[in-house]
């Protein structure tokens, strides 16, 4: 045992992938969490990575998000999770803070849609649709169920817009590694709970939240992150250079350090205050 040091404190990260992946393109950010002895849980929303379900079958937002609310729910009393959302997977996050307060440390936001209080979730969604152009999602295809009595409308990321929007800093086997792996998936943007549910000071606001900024997302820019942040009062603010879209993937390492220094000092204060 190491004497005269400070016990490093172990926490237990949660991470949720964005539109499209799964629990997959968090390999190399689990790795060095848990081999640095932390507990990580990497999940696949339904319909996502290694999930059975078809982007098609899923009949709402709340279904597609079951694999976080699920795990937050079922933490021992007492026992604070780091919940970490990439991307599209910021909503999931909103949806589980909303619920569980009290079992959420801190949530990271990396490169994520990050909802306001007293707003809907799909404000972010529409606020981002006047910042893209008609060409945006480029060799993206779009598809639909081909259940007339359950009409949804799936996208799958194409090669082209992966490469350019997502991985343009990234190793190209990872590029390779998501071109294999992604699936189709709904953008829920008819969903009663994102458009009806407006998020509360009480559950989602009482939450500490932090915003790292991808500060080369060729995807949402860096000006609109942080002005997603902005929409936050309180939220810190942090910024990682040469990261694309996919941060988890372009500076593993810097992400995992930030993510356990966050960590350490949110938790730390959550003691404190108890």
């Amino acid at each position: 045992m190491e004497s005269g040091k400070k016990q490093r404190q172990h926490h237990h990260f949660v991470l949720v992938h964005g539109f499209g992946h799964g629990a997959w393109c968090w390999y190399k950010v689990a790795t060095a969490l848990s081999s640095a002895g932390h507990r990580v849980t990497a999940l696949d929303m339904t319909a996502c990575g290694a999930s059975p379900a078809r982007a098609e079958e899923v009949a709402s937002f709340e279904e597609y998000s079951r694999p976080l609310l699920d795990t937050v729910a079922a933490l021992p009393p007492g026992e604070q999770a780091v919940l970490v959302g990439h991307s599209f997977g910021g909503l999931s996050l909103a949806l589980a803070m909303e619920r569980y307060p009290d079992s959420v440390a801190v949530a990271v936001f990396a490169s994520a849609a990050m909802p306001a209080v007293g707003k809907p979730m799909t404000f972010v969604l529409e606020e981002f649709s006047q910042e893209t152009g008609p060409d945006f999602y480029m060799d993206c295809t779009f598809g639909a169920s081909t259940n007339p009595q359950y009409p949804v409308e799936t996208l799958l990321l194409g090669p082209e817009y992966l490469a350019t929007r997502l991985y343009q800093l990234s190793p190209p086997e990872d590029l390779t590694l998501a071109m294999a792996m992604v699936r189709p998936s709904q953008r829920f943007q008819d969903d009663v709970v994102l458009k009806g549910n407006v998020l509360t000071a009480e559950g989602y606001g009482a939450v500490k939240r932090v915003c790292v900024v991808a500060e080369d997302d060729a995807s949402w820019s860096a000006d609109f992150q942080r002005r997603m942040a902005w929409w936050n009062p309180g939220a810190e603010m942090r910024g990682l250079q040469g990261a694309d879209h996919m941060l988890m993937l372009s500076k593993p390492r810097e992400l995992s350090e930030l993510l356990v220094e966050v960590a350490d000092r949110y938790c730390r204060e959550a003691h404190t205050h108890t």
